[in-house]
């Protein structure tokens, strides 16, 4: 344990939790992950599910790198999250919104097909023994798009973090920067 960061709660990093932490854009989901990611463990993992679009985002990912630190082991890995091995450690995994990304750009669009993607790998994913802190938006809240991909893209993250919550020990969502404990 980091010394100065308080423990959130007592675990065991053989133990299997999950996490779900959602919230609106720039709501504070990332940075509280990474805290608790932080209380938990001194050398956690991250887990990013970008893809890179240009160069601009690719200079976004690299200071993003650097402001974590180097407590942190940094991996990209933009579908197969099942192929990363975490057993035994804490994982901050940032973020859903941009994993189902890359599976509904992949589909042109296909909910459903990308949904199955996703559940599937998912379920495998989480079958290691670690604790994980996924990340996503909540992308619903506000008003209907009258835009038909935007519509579908909504109703693809709305599915996966109602499907992932299910999975969830524990659910946060982060509103203005204050964590409220959902489940």
């Amino acid at each position: 344990m980091r010394r100065g960061r308080p423990r959130l709660y007592v675990t065991n990093p053989n133990m299997k939790k999950i996490i779900l932490v959602t919230g609106g854009q720039r709501s504070g989901k990332s940075s509280y992950a990474q805290n608790l990611a932080l209380s938990l463990c001194e050398n956690p993992v991250y887990l990013a599910t970008s893809a890179i679009w240009d160069d601009e985002h690719r200079e976004r990912i690299e200071r993003h790198k650097r402001d974590r630190g180097p407590e942190w082991t940094n991996i990209e890995e933009e579908k197969e999250l099942q192929n990363v091995d975490v057993t035994g450690r804490v994982v901050v995994i940032d973020c859903v919104t941009l994993w189902c990304t890359n599976f509904f750009t992949e589909t042109n669009g296909d909910v459903e097909q990308s949904l199955e993607s996703v559940k599937k790998r998912f379920e495998a994913f989480i079958n290691q023994e670690a604790v994980f802190i996924f990340v996503t938006n909540e992308i619903g809240l506000g008003g209907t798009s009258a835009n038909d991909l935007q519509r579908r893209f909504t109703d693809l993250i709305g599915w996966t973090n109602q499907f992932i919550a299910k999975h969830c020990d524990e659910v946060v969502m982060l509103v203005s920067g204050i964590p409220l404990m959902v489940k």
